[in-house]
């Protein structure tokens, strides 16, 4: 049985496009609660994370969006992950993936008190290794594997007190790739693997050479799981769709994996739109998903209401 705290990041201030702020309410009504403790873990619901106010920042880049507001979210999600990792397994609902820039960076700061090593898995379409001055966009969600490796140009964000190395961070999935961020990757130890890779490869290598790297390390893993890892015709519900994506098998594959390892100990459920959803099949899938990451077998499952009509 695992201690695990639910936490509300309603952020929907990393992107122009909105909606991610019902994210962590779609979870709570896809039963994601009850998800959990069906599988017998211990479950606290610790309510939405409230930032403080957005500060100004008149001398930063001027196409950065929502800058104080992401700030301050940072500063609150740096703490709230320090203090649920003491006790618990902390999975935080989100909201946009700037979040991560406060999760990330605040579990491991965690790890390095314990002494211990942090790792990050990385499933989305995008690496997110912008920093403020290569993003055209200027769109914050597109940024937290940059600061949480402690590159340079993030001011007025927090110092990042304990960098997660580039060689303890693995993304899977990926398939949207900007100029700026790809010269930044050539240059490092992160382990990258796109989509092209994976159809040559398949999920399970890649991830299990991942997992034995963390296992040997002693390290404390950190998943991030947005959702455009997964294809869009089975996860509609968010606003940066790239065709192409894991399948339900493969998604689930991966969550089985992580489950055996024994190696997870937070977890990040991005950038669910509700607003984009269907009937709220996303939101399920991610609590699917989550299920599978934390013990369910597919034996286990449950039959969904269109399948009735074959159950024997």
């Amino acid at each position: 049985m695992t201690q695990v705290t639910l936490i509300g990041a309603p952020v929907d201030c990393g992107k122009a496009r909105r909606g991610c702020l019902m994210g962590p309410d779609a979870f709570r009504v896809a039963g994601l609660a009850a998800a959990l403790e069906g599988l017998g873990h211990s479950v606290r619901d610790a309510g939405n994370v409230i930032p403080g106010a957005a500060s100004e920042h008149p001398g930063a880049p001027a196409h950065i969006q929502h800058l104080g507001e992401t700030v301050a979210w940072t500063k609150a999600l740096q703490a709230a992950a320090r203090d649920a990792m003491k006790d618990s397994m902390p999975i935080f609902l989100g909201g946009d993936h700037a979040l991560a820039m406060g999760t990330v960076t605040g579990v491991a700061a965690h790890a390095a008190a314990q002494g211990r090593q942090q790792f990050v898995l990385w499933l989305d379409a995008h690496t997110d290794f912008h920093t403020m001055e290569t993003s055209t966009s200027g769109n914050l969600h597109g940024t937290p594997v940059a600061y949480a490796t402690g590159r340079a140009g993030f001011d007025p964000f927090p110092k990042v007190e304990a960098p997660v190395p580039d060689a303890n961070i693995c993304m899977i999935g990926i398939r949207s790739v900007d100029p700026a961020e790809y010269s930044a990757l050539i240059d490092t130890d992160v382990s990258v693997y796109d989509m092209r890779q994976i159809d040559e490869t398949g999920m399970a290598a890649p991830l299990r050479e991942f997992l034995e790297k963390v296992e040997a390390a002693n390290g404390m893993l950190h998943v991030s799981l947005d959702v455009d890892f997964l294809d869009p015709a089975i996860a509609p519900a968010v606003g940066t769709t790239v065709p192409g994506g894991a399948t339900f098998r493969e998604a689930h594959l991966v969550m089985e994996m992580l489950h055996e390892s024994g190696l997870v100990t937070s977890l990040d459920l991005v950038e669910l739109n509700p607003f984009l959803d269907e009937r709220g099949r996303t939101a399920q899938l991610m609590v699917d998903l989550t299920g599978s990451l934390m013990g369910r077998k597919v034996f286990d499952r449950p039959n969904r209401p269109f399948h009735q009509g074959y159950a024997r």
